[in-house]
């Protein structure tokens, strides 16, 4: 018989920041245990529940039997199982009586390597009673939490203490026991608001008798649609208002509350006067507040998601504005004091802060990286003067009261103090700048002396942990470095900067002191950058063919990677661009079997007609060729290549490149390394 299968398990406060995942694990894992098991069929997804206070599961169409099954076991091989005299070996005769067959029962299997025996047994359906406390035990076991907890007398361990178990299938509860507690068809609701104890009558009725009698929401997707929906509603009681859209904050505050009510809150205006960025951060993190925007500009005005329900919310209302104040106030205190302190006059603290053991201190680090961001700005022909500043206060704010408290708003107070202290413009804004692209999709530097100062903290970091040893494993890099790589490569390639990745490799490892960094890191970290470049590349929908071919020549001007991949993609689509591709790739092979050694072409040894129409052809495209790539026409370089296409295939069809007579064979592979040098300027044409 078919019914709604129900799993519950009634916890204390979950962890709300990973509330939605182990909803989710959870659902994975019990829903592979009954299809593997026969109790649900394959697409049945359930559907999954989580609260502060509950994880719960609901299996539409769930048998209460199983089906019959065919059950096969794996035997001994036929070779050991039978003795010469035709009869069953003592190690099959023991696995006779395991399955319980006799010997003309067996059947016989091959696998590709040898024959063995196989026991195939009919066995009639359990039912879900024998095996769904099962199913939660090990379900448990296997969800992604980092550390349990152990509550009681008993031995019982789960991320919360748990305090009640629901294993329903219909309107019958399935007996069992999970984590020492028996099941029942009891649950509770909201802590305040229920009507108390819950009696489920049916498992298919669990959400809605949670929502009307215990004022739960027990839908973590239904509960976070809700809170959207009134935060849109708050926010538009006034034209042009908006909420902060942070959808990490509405997730966490969905894990927060079981029946989500909106309220709108206020504090006083003189606050206003701290960075907003310093407001905001403070409510979010803090609080869980959603500020209230108004052309993008921070109000007085925030909203609440409350989990209580009530006719009169002013009590709510003012609780939470007494709770912001202090914080507000912090905020205020830690600005207005940061601002008695120059940035300046706060980089000398930098050289008591340790940035690495074998790097040095902070202190040693800004100078550093002031030296290389004067080195790159030289290159751009932006204000040295204004980058070399800028990087040398870069890290000044870590120092400052308001960073000390939010570490998330580094840079950005920077820039507010520097804008205080009256420092250019360009310096205040590269200050902040300088630690973007700081995730994928933000934002890059903006103007050439914050792109300055971010490539040269950048490259500052990767250049010294890759010198000392310290590389990324795994999905461990502790340093931030695959992050450091992807936004190098983005402001390089999206801005983009006429700057060589060898040349600002070179210049930062030039600013560290002799015997600091060695060993072969350049290496390292150009097939580093190249592989991060690979990826980012692909994930922005390049064939990978293509990007393979044009990165298996190392460009070393990221700028121009771009510009190569659509050059290349118009190319393969030329009728002849097979054809000179496969040729290619002949004459590579060929040349891998040569000593390599490299020599002029000689035109008085040229013999067959196929070999001097070749010659002339390579001769007549190649200033142009030459030509196009110097000016960054990839396309036209590459469909000049086309035109070599009847030569090249004359060429192989009527010579012999490897001539029996010295001369000749190497004047022919010396044609062929021409040719390949001449086709190979923006990618290598043989990976198409």
């Amino acid at each position: 018989m078919k019914e709604t299968l129900l799993i519950e398990l009634l916890t204390e406060e979950l962890p709300p920041k990973s509330l939605a995942k182990l909803g989710l694990a959870f659902r994975e894992q019990v829903q592979k245990a009954l299809l593997d098991a026969g109790f649900i069929a394959a697409g049945n997804e359930g559907k999954w529940f989580a609260t502060p206070r509950r994880l719960a599961l609901q299996f539409d169409n769930c048998l209460d039997t199983q089906p019959e099954r065919t059950i096969e076991k794996k035997g001994p091989a036929v070779a050991s199982g039978v003795g010469a005299d035709g009869k069953p070996t003592k190690a099959l005769e023991g696995f006779m009586r395991s399955a319980g067959v006799e010997f003309g029962q067996l059947e016989k299997l091959a696998d590709g390597k040898a024959e063995y025996f196989v026991a195939r047994m009919k066995k009639s359906g359990e039912r879900i009673d024998q095996h769904i406390a099962g199913f939660v035990e090990a379900a448990l076991k296997k969800l992604p939490v980092a550390k349990l907890m152990r509550w009681g007398a008993g031995e019982a361990q789960f991320v919360r203490p748990v305090h009640g178990l629901v294993m329903m299938h219909g309107a019958r509860i399935v007996p069992g026991q999970v984590l020492g507690l028996a099941s029942r068809n009891i649950t509770r609701g909201h802590r305040f608001m229920s009507v108390g104890v819950i009696e489920i009558p049916h498992a298919s009725d669990y959400a809605r008798v949670l929502a009307d009698k215990g004022k739960v929401v027990a839908c973590h997707v239904t509960r976070r649609e809700m809170i959207r929906a009134q935060l849109d509603k708050a926010a538009n009681v006034q034209p042009g208002r908006q909420w902060l859209q942070d959808e990490a904050l509405v997730d966490e505050v969905t894990s927060l509350v079981e029946y989500p009510v909106v309220y709108e809150a206020s504090f006083e205006e003189e606050f206003l006067a701290v960075p907003q960025e310093c407001l905001i951060l403070t409510m979010k993190a803090n609080q869980k507040y959603f500020p209230l925007l108004k052309d993008g500009k921070l109000t007085s005005r925030f909203l609440v998601v409350s989990n209580m329900q009530v006719a009169d919310p002013k009590h709510i209302i003012g609780g939470n504005e007494r709770v912001v104040r202090p914080r507000l106030s912090d905020a205020r205190f830690f600005f207005n004091q940061d601002r008695k302190t120059p940035l300046a006059a706060r980089v000398g603290k930098l050289d008591s802060i340790v940035y690495h053991n074998k790097l040095g201190t902070v202190g040693e680090r800004v100078k550093r990286v002031a030296g290389l961001a004067e080195a790159i700005a030289a290159r751009l022909g932006a204000d040295t003067a204004h980058a070399g500043r800028a990087a040398l206060l870069a890290k000044a704010d870590l120092v400052t009261d308001m960073v000390g408290e939010f570490p998330e708003l580094q840079g950005i107070m920077g820039r507010y103090y520097a804008h205080h202290d009256q420092e250019p413009e360009a310096v205040a804004e590269a200050i902040e700048a300088h630690y973007h692209p700081r995730f994928n999709g933000d934002m890059l530097p903006q103007g050439n002396v914050a792109c300055a100062v971010a490539l040269a903290d950048k490259f500052d970091a990767l250049v010294g942990f890759f010198g000392i040893g310290q590389l990324p494993t795994g999905d461990k890099d502790p340093f931030g470095l695959r992050r450091a790589a992807l936004g190098v490569l983005r402001i390089l390639m999206e801005t983009p900067l006429p700057l060589d990745l060898v040349e600002l490799i070179d210049d930062a490892a030039a600013g560290f002191a002799s015997g600091l960094i060695g060993g072969d890191f350049r290496i390292q970290l150009r097939d580093f950058m190249f592989e991060r470049l690979r990826g980012q590349l692909r994930d922005a929908g390049f064939d990978q063919k293509l990007v393979d071919a044009v990165l298996a020549l190392n460009p070393t001007r990221i700028d121009k990677v771009p510009a190569k991949l659509a050059a290349v993609k118009a190319f393969v689509e030329l009728p002849e661009a097979e054809a000179l591709a496969a040729a290619n790739k002949r004459i590579v092979n060929i040349l891998k079997k040569t000593d390599g050694v490299a020599g002029e072409v000689d035109v008085v040894l040229l013999q067959e007609p196929a070999e001097k129409a070749l010659f002339e052809r390579v001769t007549a495209i190649q200033p142009a060729i030459h030509s196009f790539v110097a000016n960054e026409d990839y396309a036209d370089a590459l469909k000049q290549l086309a035109g070599m296409r009847g030569e090249v295939d004359a060429f192989f069809d009527g010579v012999m490149v490897m001539a029996e007579e010295p001369l000749t064979r190497a004047n022919r592979l010396a044609l062929l390394r021409q040719i390949t040098g001449l086709m190979n300027q923006v990618a290598d044409i043989s990976r198409l």
